[in-house]
């Protein structure tokens, strides 16, 4: 996969068609944003409706003949999908328009293999590029479809070298696997460590560029990479947290953020850093107060929880960059409650920037915290009042 930081920036056309599904996204702004993160320059976005899509284009041969013609007058040079492609349409689709298409998925790859450090979010990223390519040979490999044995022969020389192909990809995978496996079981040796310890685990989680990075860092006074772009933060960071008010420290960790049709392969290849949330006794669901779409983003978080079976652990929501609200939408009370999934929810209010409901968020924190120990002290194990023991 080529790394976009070492090249010039692409003039790109954003596309998305409207399937009649919730959540269509009609002005392109998130597809916009992950094309700039993975260094591509949007010059035009075309939206259309269908019922279902286009078996062998798509859009249909009108609306890419649209795009085509568009395309050549802008100098575009990538045309881009906000959904996702199979193998076939990706391939037609490139020997109509003459140029590179690619779809939401490989970009966000893509921004992933860009940002990943830790080795193991490298491997993750490997394992899901991997498997996402496992399924594109016909495409990437074109040139050896004109690789046949001869006149009456089927298959041929060019088949032998699909097949090499797949294998090598499929042995690779294995490999891979087989590497994220032993990396998992560290992380669990690391986890019963944290639990001999009594640690109380607290796991970061929202939508891509809530400010988890921001907060993370105005908790634990920490350096961990924040920016305003999507997947600013791909690798776990874990750190103490001390809370005054609970006399204990807790286990802080920031994951990386969820997003829309996050491809399944990475949910599957970050298992173990999702492995996290998955752990954790406390989920601190940081939502970006002045989105207006956070409802639907805080479903989407909902939706990849019940996907890792994280969905059951006990949330704090906390409704971030109050800062960029105005006057009027400014909240009455930093602390209150929010319907989730038909459960009300505690929720606080806090610009991590400017340190507003900070306070009451390290207050709630340790209330939430100091239930573990008192929970400890049930009748079965409460100390004998007449300090006789048995």
């Amino acid at each position: 996969m080529t790394n976009r930081t070492d090249l010039p920036i692409a003039p790109t056309i954003l596309v998305g068609v409207d399937l009649g599904v919730p959540n269509f996204d009609g002005e392109l702004e998130e597809l916009g944003l992950l094309a700039q993160t993975a260094g591509l320059s949007p010059v035009a976005r075309i939206t259309c409706k269908r019922r279902a899509p286009d078996a062998a284009l798509f859009v249909g041969s009108g609306k890419a003949d649209e795009i085509k013609m568009l395309a050549q007058q802008l100098g575009a040079q990538e045309i881009l999908f906000d959904q996702s492609l199979s193998p076939g349409q990706q391939r037609n689709l490139e020997r109509h328009l003459e140029l590179p298409v690619n779809d939401r998925t490989f970009l966000i790859l893509e921004i992933f293999a860009q940002r990943a450090r830790s080795h193991e979010g490298k491997l993750q990223v490997e394992l899901a590029r991997l498997q996402y390519l496992s399924t594109r040979l016909v495409r990437r490999w074109s040139h050896l479809e004109r690789q046949t044995g001869g006149a009456g022969v089927r298959g041929g020389p060019g088949e032998k070298q699909i097949e090499l192909d797949r294998r090598m990809i499929s042995e690779t995978i294995k490999r891979t696997k087989e590497r994220l496996t032993k990396v998992k079981r560290q992380r669990q040796t690391q986890r019963r460590q944290r639990e001999r310890r009594d640690a109380f685990n607290i796991s970061l989680i929202g939508y891509t560029n809530a400010g988890k990075s921001t907060l993370f860092n105005a908790l634990v006074k920490a350096r961990a990479y924040a920016a305003d772009q999507l997947f600013a933060t791909l690798d776990t960071t874990t750190r103490q947290l001390y809370l005054g008010d609970a006399q204990r420290s807790v286990s802080l960790s920031d994951t990386v953020g969820f997003i829309r049709d996050l491809p399944h392969g990475l949910v599957d290849a970050f298992q173990a850093t999702l492995q996290e949330a998955i752990d954790a006794d406390l989920l601190l669901h940081v939502v970006d107060a002045s989105n207006p779409n956070f409802p639907e983003q805080i479903a989407q978080v909902q939706a990849v929880l019940a996907e890792i079976g994280a969905d059951h652990i006990p949330q704090l929501l906390v409704f971030n960059k109050i800062d960029a609200l105005d006057a009027e939408h400014q909240p009455l009370r930093l602390e209150d409650e929010y319907e989730v999934n038909g459960v009300q929810t505690p929720r606080v209010f806090v610009s991590a920037r400017d340190n507003k409901g900070m306070p009451v968020l390290r207050q709630r924190l340790a209330q939430m915290a100091a239930l573990p120990m008192e929970a400890d002290l049930s009748p079965a194990y409460a100390p004998d009042p007449s300090g006789d023991g048995d």
